[in-house]
């Protein structure tokens, strides 16, 4: 495995400076809808349609974290702007939690070579993270930084926020709170704010399958944050890395196990299950057994 697909499986949180085999940004812009047009492109509009994502009149609050997942949600977004019929406004927006000066640089680099015009706001949130959450300061940082961009999005005027979440996000996901938590509950492709009236968070990349994103970044030459956090750095005890194994594992044995994970989440019976949960109240099948 070479260096750069060492560093897009997620081995480990360094920074690593960009090299200079970057594709000219007409080329990189040009395989979205061309080269990985199947992969990236088709079911990134396939999302928006499907799950209805997008309205006219939307202004939308675009998540960049600088990993790879949200360099691209970035580009596909105004490849839809460029090309699409919706009428929608983008607002690129960046919260920089802390990161050493050489990460806040590849950052900015980025998004400057790829022309997305964000705005970068800070936060103190992983020295928080670090105070306050002990050994385990992933799910903490999360919440929290989604706080702030949910903030950061209703400050610019935005109805809706766009995080760059995958296919293998939502799995993972699945698993981890059936595996880990002992209930059946996705990732939704879109949810509304409970904290943040007229806010709603947006899934476009619902559809995409990790793998073909790290091929388009591969392709691109474009080096992105991983982690980028000197907290988690430190730490251990991250269950989703566990669960992305276990999927990859039981891949070898059972064909397309990650798309019935998927389709399991559209295709509850609910003639056959124990019990659910419907607005914060606990129903059983024997509620309406002798009905």
């Amino acid at each position: 495995m070479s260096e750069r697909e060492n560093r897009l499986a997620g081995n480990g949180c360094e920074t690593l400076i960009p090299l200079e085999d970057r594709k000219p940004l007409a080329e990189i812009e040009r395989s979205i809808i061309k080269k990985y047009r199947k992969q990236l492109w088709s079911k990134f509009i396939k999302a928006i349609k499907d799950y209805q994502l997008i309205q006219d009149g939307d202004r939308i609050a675009v998540a960049i974290s600088g990993g790879k997942d949200s360099l691209l949600m970035a580009k596909l977004f105004q490849e839809l702007h460029r090309h699409g019929n919706a009428n929608f406004e983008l607002e690129f927006i960046a919260m920089d939690p802390g990161y050493h000066p050489d990460i806040r640089k590849l950052l900015e680099e980025n998004c400057q070579y790829l022309n997305i015009p964000v705005k970068i706001f800070e936060s103190g949130i992983f020295e928080v993270a670090d105070r306050i959450a002990g050994d385990y300061p992933c799910y903490m940082c999360a919440r929290m930084r989604r706080g702030a961009l949910y903030g950061k999005a209703k400050e610019l005027g935005c109805n809706k926020l766009a995080l760059g979440h995958h296919f293998n996000d939502v799995i993972e996901t699945t698993m981890l709170n059936l595996l880990c938590a002992g209930n059946f509950k996705t990732m939704m492709p879109k949810l509304k704010s409970q904290n943040y009236e007229g806010i709603e968070l947006i899934r476009p990349m619902y559809l995409i399958e990790e793998e073909y994103i790290k091929r388009f970044i591969n392709y691109s030459g474009i080096w992105p944050l991983n982690c980028a956090c000197m907290v988690a750095a430190k730490k251990i005890g991250n269950k989703r890395y566990e669960i992305k194994e276990l999927i990859e594992e039981l891949k070898k044995k059972f064909v397309n196990v990650d798309i019935s994970i998927f389709r399991a989440a559209e295709n509850v019976n609910m003639d056959c299950i124990l019990g659910w949960i419907k607005d914060d109240k606990k129903y059983s099948f024997l509620d309406e057994y002798d009905e």
